[in-house]
């Protein structure tokens, strides 16, 4: 994979990474990199979960894959926020937000409450967090109306955060391609 220079070095809003890009993308991948780049420990925040032995397996064998030392794999389907505001002194990975939207879809949460609430534990962050979603924007349009929501949804929340997080990247075969690249002007 390609490297790039992003400059993790700081917390909140601006200090944030988003990392979007297909199925197998290499977005999670390149995710990993970014915050394994930063001193440990690292927290992943897994937002997926197991309705089937297939996705059991998965999320087994990602645990496995991300036993090594420095990682602690903190296991939330919907409430994100606490999350971060409780290890908002770690590197975070949140893999992935689209996941995490099918999860508040299905549980019919309030998505512009859980949104603007993500949005908030950014700011109270002050070490850098990394998010990862699909895009699912690109191909053909849903048959089902669950499913056009969805991706309405998607694109909302993926432009959202876009616009207020420093750092962006698409990624498509593995390649990185920089979208956005702020420099935070806090710290400099």
């Amino acid at each position: 994979m390609t490297s790039i220079s992003l400059n993790l070095q700081h917390g909140g809003v601006a200090g944030s990474l988003l990392v979007l890009g297909g199925a197998r993308s290499g977005k999670s991948c390149f995710a990993e990199r970014a915050i394994t780049a930063l001193p440990a420990p690292w927290v992943y925040l897994a937002t997926g979960r197991a309705f089937d032995d297939e996705m059991r397996e998965r999320i087994a064998r990602h645990k496995r894959e991300r036993g090594l030392a420095g990682w602690q794999t903190v296991e939330e389907p919907t409430d994100v926020a606490t999350v971060l505001r409780q290890y908002a002194n770690v590197p975070v990975l949140l893999d992935c937000l689209t996941l995490w939207l099918t999860n508040l879809l299905l549980d019919e949460q309030d998505i512009e409450a859980a949104t603007q609430s993500l949005l908030n534990s950014l700011s109270d962050r002050t070490a850098p967090t990394v998010m990862v979603g699909n895009e699912v924007g690109l191909g053909i349009v849903p048959e089902s109306p669950l499913g056009r929501r969805f991706r309405d949804e998607a694109g909302r929340l993926h432009q959202r955060l876009a616009e207020r997080v420093g750092k962006v990247v698409f990624v498509a075969a593995g390649l990185p391609l920089v979208l956005k690249n702020e420099v935070d002007t806090r710290n400099p």
